[in-house]
């Protein structure tokens, strides 16, 4: 069989020898071959020197997705079988999977070295997102290894995100394998219990990437009067009320998820503590509550991407500034401010500069307590800093 080969231009092989997992269309200078959408190819330099292997589609931007720099590996099942092992043993080594926190990412595309492929946890369910035409097309694959490997009780699919359009494929969610999930599938996060809906929330269920940021936040709420902003069912809530929050505040524009958020916490046994479920636009919201002289100890903000694109990173900028301006506005003297950006397009320096004019318009001076970044089983791959995406900053309001 005649290999399918993708022909760098001069020059434009420096990110493959540096393990980036992608390839633009414009480094590309011509294919051997004939390679379909979808099919594996090699990819050589200009010179001819064979350098990686990977999946190819001509109508992503990304024309090659990378796999494996061991030109002589075979994508096949085992393939599959062999990256997932590792994923789960570097998840086991991180302490998840046992008792205490059942709701993890097992896979993270690219920094586990399979592009496309996103895989989720939920107690004896996994929820996965096959995200490109080279996943795609070995999904089969890919379900038998995760069977054999994690013996779930079913798997379901929430491909039902926009990346997949570009990619030239259909938005789709269903079971897939084994027994459907129930609608409050039960999972537990640092000992504390969740409901999560699967097959309907946000994500694949629940923002998993928040779980060591929640339990930062945990240890400055002692005593304090709490506002969760884009509560969604009110993670930081619980976390709240186990560090003795003394009264808790959640906004979301969701009014089902807010009775999520009231239900867990009186789940994790913090029914007693005084609670407030606000349904409505975060940013009118806090301004109501500026007008009305409202005051807060500890103001949570974990909004949703605001930057989906390049074109919107000014409009996202504008809409993170004001977020904060508003929130530093209605903290006491020496409260704490919990900020995160899931935006990838917003960088964390950059991020830092917003949180900064926003206390410069605020005129309060404010201190950064702790840098924050996504859970470690969302890890970043150093040849591929895009997936570092979620920041975050503790701060404290000084006057």
């Amino acid at each position: 069989m005649t290999e399918k080969r993708v022909i760098l231009k001069p020059e434009r092989d420096k990110s493959v020898r540096r393990f980036h997992p992608w390839i633009f269309s414009g480094a590309v200078a011509r294919l051997e071959g004939a390679p379909a959408d979808g099919d594996e190819v090699v990819v050589c330099s200009a010179e001819g020197e064979r350098l990686a292997r990977g999946y190819f589609n001509s109508r992503s931007q990304i024309s090659v997705r990378l796999l494996t720099w061991d030109v002589a590996q075979p994508i096949d099942g085992e393939f599959w079988r062999r990256r997932i092992r590792r994923a789960r043993e570097h998840r086991r080594a991180l302490g998840l999977g046992g008792e205490d926190t059942t709701a993890y990412r097992l896979i993270h595309a690219e920094s586990d070295q399979l592009p496309g492929l996103v895989v989720d946890c939920y107690g004896p369910f996994l929820v996965v997102q096959f995200l490109t035409l080279g996943v795609e097309r070995r999904r089969e694959d890919i379900l038998d290894a995760l069977e054999d490997i994690m013996r779930p009780a079913g798997i379901y699919e929430r491909s039902d995100v926009e990346v997949r359009e570009k990619e030239g494929l259909p938005l789709r969610t269903g079971l897939l394998r084994g027994e459907m999930p129930p609608a409050e599938l039960e999972v537990r996060e640092n000992g504390w219990c969740f409901l999560v809906d699967v097959q309907h929330g946000q994500k694949t269920g629940f923002y998993l990437d928040q779980r060591v940021n929640r339990e930062r936040v945990r240890h400055y709420a002692d005593g304090a009067e709490v506002l969760n902003c884009f509560a969604y069912t009110g993670g930081f809530g619980v976390y709240a009320a186990a560090g003795g929050a003394r009264r808790i505040v959640n906004i979301d524009a969701s009014a089902s998820a807010l009775e999520w958020c009231a239900k867990h916490l009186e789940r994790n046994g913090f029914g007693d503590v005084p609670a407030e479920q606000v349904e409505g636009d975060v940013f009118q919201v806090l301004r109501r509550y500026r007008q009305e002289g409202r005051r807060f100890d500890l103001i949570i903000l974990d909004p949703p991407k605001f930057a989906t694109t390049q074109a919107n990173v000014m409009a996202a900028t504008r809409g993170y500034k004001d977020i904060n301006l508003l929130a530093m506005q209605l903290l006491r003297p020496g409260g704490i401010l919990a900020t995160f950006s899931c935006s990838g397009l917003i960088s964390a320096d950059l991020f830092q500069k917003i949180v900064f004019g926003a206390s410069a318009d605020a005129r309060r001076p404010v201190q950064i307590l702790e840098y924050l970044a996504q859970s470690p089983d969302h890890p970043v791959l150093l040849s591929f800093p895009e997936s570092a995406y979620l920041k975050g900053l503790i701060c404290r309001v000084l006057t």
